[in-house]
């Protein structure tokens, strides 16, 4: 649910929709969140000084219940 939830939000940020993919996967210390955005997107989502990467997970924080969860946003270029 986490992920589908995040990929919406993230979905409205971005210019190309289509593109945007949200992997989870089950860790040790809790859900993994990856979101993986078109190049030209990368700075939508992590915002000037990180402030809309930031509030992204303090949203998907707030929507695990207490759970633990990481938000990573994966540069393709990298």
């Amino acid at each position: 649910m986490l992920d589908r939830a995040l990929g919406h939000l993230v979905e409205e940020i971005v210019e190309h929709p289509d593109e945007v993919q949200v992997v989870s996967s089950d860790g040790q210390r809790g859900e993994l969140l990856e979101v993986t955005v078109h190049p030209d997107d990368l700075g939508r989502v992590i915002g000037r000084g990180g402030r809309t990467a930031k509030a992204l997970r303090s949203v998907i924080g707030a929507l695990a219940g207490g759970r633990r969860v990481r938000v990573d946003i994966v540069d393709q270029d990298a």
